[in-house]
Order: C-alpha cells, then structure tokens, then sequence
C-alpha cells in the first residue's frame, strides 16, 4: 500500500507542476497592427502605415484555454527600441494588446514587430512610420 501511495503523491505533484506552468490549449491565431483599439484589445483600423504622431497598436490574438506569457518586439534599425510582455489567462477567444508611441513622435522609418509566445517566435509584422 505504501508503494501505491508513493506514486499516487507522485502522480497527483506531477499533474499540479504541470497545471501550474499551463499553457492549455490556449495558442496564437492571428497579429494585427494598427492605429486603434476595439473595446476588446483588437485593432480596430488596421494598417501598416504610420505618421510620427499615431500610436502603433499590436494585438495578439489567441484563441483556447490557458495561461501563457505573450510578448512583443519593437525593432527599429536592427535596434529593439520596447519588448514588454504580459502574462495572460484566458478562456476562450482573446486580444492581449501592446504598443508603441514617444512623446515627440515616432522617428521615422521600418519597424520590425516580433511576437512571442512563452518565450517562443509567434510571427512577425512590418510596420513603416513615414514623415
């Protein structure tokens, strides 16, 4: 009995570890970028073309059930100018939003987006700012 036991506490430590790290079947189904927000955390107008004085909008869209760390990484000129990341759990569809914007305008040029998915490559976006 004590053998069972054993593998019973062993089983059940095993199944909360593996709970408590859960990605579930939460996943990434789509990147939108864009100058606006929806009430949700999608982008309302999407695009890839930015003026100085917008903000640059990324939602990551996911669908599943889960806990996950999703992140984004701003480049400019081969230069990661943000990379912040939030830890999400969500049931059923969703939007985790992130952005990028300065207070005297984004310097002009292309924008490298990448998003990360628990540490791994999710997908990527170009953006352009223009003067």
């Amino acid at each position: 009995m004590t053998g069972t036991l054993a593998r019973l506490t062993l089983c059940l430590t095993l199944a909360a570890a593996v709970a408590g790290c859960g990605v579930g079947t939460l996943k990434v189904t789509n990147i939108q970028t864009g100058r606006s927000l929806n009430s949700d955390n999608s982008v309302g107008t999407l695009g890839t073309t930015f003026k100085p004085s917008d903000t640059i909008y990324v939602a990551v869209l996911t669908d599943g059930t889960g806990r996950a760390t999703i992140g984004a990484r701003f480049s400019h000129l081969g230069r990661v100018v943000s990379e912040p990341e939030k830890k999400v759990s969500y049931k059923g569809a969703a939007a985790t939003e992130f952005h990028l914007d300065y207070a005297g305008g984004i310097p002009a040029g292309e924008y490298d987006i990448e998003v990360f998915f628990e540490g791994q490559s999710a997908g990527m976006r170009k953006v352009t700012v223009e003067p």
